[in-house]
């Protein structure tokens, strides 16, 4: 989309009169430079310059294009033989903030009376008034036509970026998230000028486009949303030089395209209400995120989003706050009374951004964030010291993480007291928060208090030691005589955990702990009794020792297993899908046999009826 100003005629003007609307919209030089106006003298009110003054002290880059454009026409003045005059008088620091109110458009107005000139005006009202009251103007209505800006000649169809800067060749990203280029898309460096005409352009257009606005002003910076283009123009003296960095979404995706596994879409169709969506800067993050909000709204869900800046393209049922013209309570205050069902807060940064999200996922809002890390554990660590520890498994219960535009991890967080891992006393057992892998439930991090200090440890695969390995084979050989069933590990050089089934714990402690203290004096060692429950252990489900090959006969009065010979006197685990059944040891004839009147006999006639899957590990 594009403006353009409905013109007549040309107009030949002995004294030109113009107000603040033409000025900033660069009128009055490209009528001149188009010789569509002729004029004698150029009288600029004073008021003009006092609010262009006031608006570029604010660093509004309305201002900074408005006394730019008085300074082009002073220059044209010498090649088009024109005259440039000030008159009337200073506005008061009450007229100029109430400008917008039409304080500084009665000045002009006067002035253009008083000398008997031409007001040039693109204001409807300023025109209407001036018509009333008997003062010649000339009035340019400006339209809304399709048409094409210049920044977007140097998008197309792979563009994801495209980065403009004075004195240097414009260039673009094009590609997909992860796999992309950088190309020069024009053969000339482009001037300030250039980079000026373009800024106002866009400036320009956020000012009359439903779909345009401009998000934050900042000394020196201006970030306009326009239609699918988040825009960052920077300039002197914030930056070394004036610069456009234009980004737009290469792809709309919906929810169906990431191919989420069914646990995943289950989880966060129906469980997961504290989602962080955590990638690093081009990997795709909004793009699903915004995959997500329209997959919630197409629910029947109400959904909001809170951002800084808004840059999503949302259906119109959904909301979008802006953070940079609110504050965090008087988002937290709407968001409580409007109850939405999911909230999606895009971009989280700082302190301020983190507690908002805490308080309302803690309210009950259903909480979607986006935020920037490096790999999937970043994120959770970003809440780490801002929000207590024992609260941030309430917070988040899912973190998505994405890389070259898919979902590259998934992780799930939950509350247990334990010893943390690689510590061996029970007396160091405290809340941890166990970070696992959402598709495995593989433990990966835990985090816990360590002293004054918060600490993300990552879980190692356990690494057995072979005299570690030993001990534990040979301390299994000693209580299997007390029980058929029995798996050793050892947690430290002095201590090991013994799992046993539940029914024999009782024997092996013995009265008042006589018997356990019988086989820790005999083995030298500190021995914990366990039950063996098969979900209680780290064991061969998470892929430690080889898959053995077996063949199995169902007779009147058993289950054999029967094994190549290699194994003949060895210990192997027996699993029922990823459930660890027992440990045993093959005979001398190199198979197991299980009575069908045995427990775990019939748990293994009972898998193999129902095509459950049967593996032995060794």
């Amino acid at each position: 989309m594009k403006k353009t100003e409905k013109i007549k005629e040309v107009y030949e003007v002995e004294k030109l009169v113009p107000d603040t609307s033409v000025i900033i919209e660069g009128l009055v030089s490209k009528y001149i430079q188009k010789k569509q106006l002729k004029v004698g003298i150029v009288l600029f009110h004073e008021a003009v310059l006092r609010e262009l003054e006031h608006q570029a002290n604010l660093n509004k880059a309305i201002g900074f294009l408005g006394l730019e454009e008085i300074e082009k026409i002073k220059k044209l003045s010498n090649k088009s033989k024109f005259e440039v005059e000030f008159g009337g008088r200073k506005p008061t620091a009450v007229e100029v903030k109430y400008a917008k109110r039409g304080e500084i458009d009665a000045l002009i107005r006067d002035l253009a009376y008083e000398e008997d000139g031409t007001l040039f005006t693109a204001d409807k009202v300023q025109a209407t008034v001036a018509n009333a009251k008997g003062v010649k103007n000339i009035f340019i209505k400006i339209e809304q036509v399709v048409g094409t800006l210049k920044l977007e000649k140097f998008f197309d169809k792979l563009t994801m970026s495209v980065h403009l800067r004075e004195n240097v060749l414009p260039y673009a990203k094009k590609g997909m998230p992860g796999n992309w280029t950088f190309e020069a898309v024009g053969k000339k460096p482009l001037e300030r000028d250039d980079i000026q005409d373009i800024s106002r352009e866009i400036i320009e257009e956020a000012s009359i486009r439903k779909d345009g606005f401009i998000e934050i002003e900042r000394p020196g910076s201006t970030i306009v949303q326009l239609g699918l283009y988040r825009i960052v123009i920077t300039k002197p003296p914030f930056s070394d030089g004036w610069e456009i960095t234009a980004v737009r979404p290469v792809k709309r995706l919906s929810l169906i395209d990431y191919s989420l596994s069914e646990k995943l879409n289950e989880r966060v169709c129906v469980q997961a209400e504290g989602i962080l969506i955590a990638g690093a800067p081009g990997m795709g993050k909004s793009t699903f995120a915004q995959a997500l909000a329209e997959f919630y709204a197409g629910q029947d869900k109400i959904v909001k989003t809170v951002e800084a800046p808004r840059d999503l393209v949302l259906p119109e049922n959904v909301t979008q706050y802006a953070m940079s013209h609110g504050n965090p309570q008087e988002i937290h205050d709407i968001l409580l009374l409007s109850r939405p069902d999911y909230t999606l807060f895009d971009e989280m940064r700082n302190t301020r951004d983190f507690k908002l999200f805490a308080d309302l996922r803690l309210s009950g809002v259903g909480m979607v964030g986006v935020v920037h890390a490096t790999n999937s554990v970043d994120a959770i660590q970003r809440f780490v010291g801002r929000i207590e520890l024992g609260v941030i498994p309430q917070i988040i219960d899912t973190v998505i993480f994405i890389k070259n535009g898919i979902v590259n991890k998934v992780l799930s967080l939950s509350m247990v007291v334990k010893v943390p891992s690689g510590m061996t006393e029970s007396d160091l057992a405290r809340p941890v928060v166990v970070v696992n892998d959402f598709e495995t439930q593989k433990a990966e991090y835990e985090l816990y208090s360590y002293g004054e200090e918060t600490v993300v440890v990552p879980v190692k695969g356990e690494q057995k030691s072979p005299s570690h390995e030993l001990a534990a084979r040979s301390i299994e050989e000693e209580f299997r005589k007390h029980s058929d069933n029995v798996k050793a590990e050892m947690a430290g050089d002095h201590k090991c955990i013994i799992y046993v089934p539940k029914k024999d714990i009782a024997q092996l402690i013995g009265k008042q702990g006589k018997n356990i203290e019988r086989f820790e004096k005999k083995l030298g060692i500190s021995i914990d009794v366990r039950e063996l429950d098969g979900k209680n252990i780290e064991s061969n489900s998470n892929g430690e020792g080889n898959e053995i090959e077996f063949t199995t006969k169902v007779s009147k009065n058993g289950i054999m297993f029967y094994f190549s010979g290699k194994m003949r006197g060895k210990d192997v685990d027996l699993y029922i899908e990823n459930e660890l059944l027992m440990t045993a040891k093959v005979g001398h004839g190199g198979n197991l046999k299980f009575h069908k009147r045995n427990k775990n006999g019939r748990k293994l006639l009972e898998a193999l009826d129902f095509g459950k899957r049967v593996r032995v590990m060794g």
